[in-house]
């Protein structure tokens, strides 16, 4: 059994959801996709998949083998593009994982750049806040945020994200604005917890070099970014989070920073991938791009001013700070 032709066989079956045009795609006879199928079970001595009048789905040991013969076939092609000496650059599909609240503020705006630049690349983009095993789920390169756990893959920083603590005008209006971080004790939070463990996470503050914890009082409780602003803008309670996120409700008056003199720890942000993929030449170059964007990034400043409230630096318009709604659009409109 030619093993390589199976695995391609098998992944067109998949894909196409159908013996027969996947037959017809590979140019074999209809009668052939059916003996090689039969054949690779045999040989793994695994059912692969159900078929049933409409449509084929994988078993759980069949959807396994299909996330790893995709992974061996796109490897092959990358090998052979590069010894090939065809001058036709990166191309390939390339699946890549961020979290919502990153892709749709820095990184969707300028995707196109890298589309033009790279017209032979085929992107599958995948958002959430859940970290995705890029191992077990086919994923080439991921975006992740925090502190890495995962010591088997490669990683590339890319920077950092500021945090600011924030109230909405409503809420400080009702509750006061907390004064110390005794006096936060005191007040609400929106809580936010983990997908991976369901644990809050308390609010943080850097004092002199030292990270101190804020266990806070709060009814509500959210596990997606986009959703916990949202909440603090609704006046539901104090909330920390990456100042990105945050600004356009800081420069419409939506929402206040509290205790600028206290700022929260930064958290680092990196490209992740797997040890097997750091050569595809598809991987480096999104890698080297994004790297390249974060870099340039205004919104990533850690420039503050004179009370200790972040302002955006930037080269062409200065130090504008959030708080003066045309400089933070002029800045935001370069960047977009």
């Amino acid at each position: 059994m030619d093993r390589l032709q199976a695995m391609q066989v098998f992944t067109k079956i998949v894909e196409m959801n159908s013996f027969s045009r996947a037959a017809d795609s590979l140019n074999l006879p209809h009668a052939s996709t059916t003996t090689i199928i039969k054949n690779l079970e045999a040989h793994l001595r695994v059912r692969l998949m159900q078929r049933t009048t409409r449509r084929l789905n994988l078993t759980p040991e069949g959807a396994e083998y299909y996330e790893r013969c995709t992974r061996i076939l796109a490897e092959i092609d990358e090998t052979e593009d590069a010894l090939s000496n065809t001058g036709k650059g990166p191309r390939g599909k390339l699946r890549i994982d961020m979290p919502g609240s990153v892709g749709r503020l820095v990184v969707m705006p300028r995707l196109p750049e890298f589309r033009e630049r790279y017209p032979d690349i085929e992107l599958m983009v995948g958002f959430g806040d859940k970290p995705v095993d890029l191992v077990q789920e086919g994923v080439d390169c991921a975006i992740r945020v925090g502190e890495l756990e995962d010591s088997s893959l490669v990683a590339r920083r890319l920077g950092v994200l500021q945090t600011l603590t924030a109230a909405s005008p409503a809420y400080i209006e009702q509750y006061g604005e907390p004064t110390s971080l005794d006096n936060l004790r005191q007040h609400h939070a929106v809580q936010y917890f983990s997908n991976g463990t369901g644990r809050m996470n308390e609010m943080s503050f850097v004092i002199d070099k030292e990270t101190t914890s804020v266990k806070m009082r709060g009814t509500l409780a959210v596990n997606d970014g986009d959703a916990y602003v949202m909440c603090g803008v609704q006046g539901a309670g104090i909330i920390q989070s990456p100042r990105f996120m945050l600004l356009p409700h800081l420069r419409s008056g939506a929402l206040v920073e509290v205790l600028p003199q206290w700022k929260p720890a930064p958290m680092p942000i990196a490209a992740v991938y797997p040890h097997n993929r750091h050569l595809a030449p598809k991987v480096r170059v999104f890698v080297e791009w994004i790297a390249m964007l974060f870099e340039s990034c205004p919104l990533m400043s850690s420039v503050v001013d004179q009370e200790g409230r972040c302002v955006i630096a930037d080269a062409q318009y200065g130090l504008a700070p959030y708080t003066n709604a045309h400089a933070v659009d002029a800045t935001v409109e370069a960047f977009a």
